[in-house]
């Protein structure tokens, strides 16, 4: 598929700062899913689909440093959430774009970011959000599937220091496109380690 933006010009972030709560705690990022870290299988998966890759993590830095790419911890404390991460990952973006993926869904789409990418340009977006069907055929978006102008650094600093922390909210502040994607499977995350053994499971 062609990219409606350079792959040079997009830096991928994979997200792996969370506490872990539903999982008792771990390092979700580090949890094996057929024999490798989640983390792993994310950066993987990604790093075809861009031109540049880093990871946010919070904990056991030296075990995601060994993956071979930049990792960053949340420039704020106590685990905020998402944003924290995404703000880590804007920070040190280097590039126009930076897109985001979570570590705990290992299996998202072979061509979700030149997806992205098309929807962003063609709706001449700021953001462009992922999103699934409900049964009733309304988008439900997967906003921490996000490709973002790098520009809107500012924007995220001032909202996390007026003490926000949502991200749907944070982007709906903004030109946003939501883009459809019909395998919901592919968006499945490993929350707890029921979900995680589930997925174990789909092969």
């Amino acid at each position: 598929m062609t990219m409606a933006i350079a792959r040079e010009d997009i830096t991928g972030l994979v997200l792996a700062g969370g506490r872990g709560s539903r999982m008792g705690g771990v390092d979700k990022g580090l949890q094996a899913h057929r024999g490798v870290p989640l983390a792993l299988h994310a950066l993987l998966r990604l790093s075809p689909q861009v031109g540049h890759v880093m990871i946010n993590a919070n904990r056991n830095l030296d075990a995601y440093e060994a993956m071979g790419v930049p990792v960053w911890p949340d420039p704020l404390a106590d685990y905020p959430g998402p944003l924290a991460g995404l703000l880590a990952g804007l920070e040190q973006c280097q590039t126009r774009w930076l897109v985001s993926v979570p570590c705990d869904s290992p299996d998202f789409p072979a061509d979700l970011v030149p997806c992205l990418a098309d929807a962003l340009v063609r709706e001449d977006a700021e953001v462009a959000l992922a999103a699934t069907r409900a049964a009733d055929g309304t988008l439900k978006a997967q906003p921490v599937f996000c490709l973002l102008d790098a520009a809107l650094l500012e924007s995220l600093i001032a909202y996390l220091q007026a003490g926000e922390r949502k991200i749907d909210r944070w982007t709906a502040r903004h030109r946003c496109v939501l883009v459809p994607f019909e395998d919901e499977a592919a968006f499945f995350n490993a929350n707890t380690l029921d979900e995680l053994r589930t997925l174990e499971r789909r092969g």
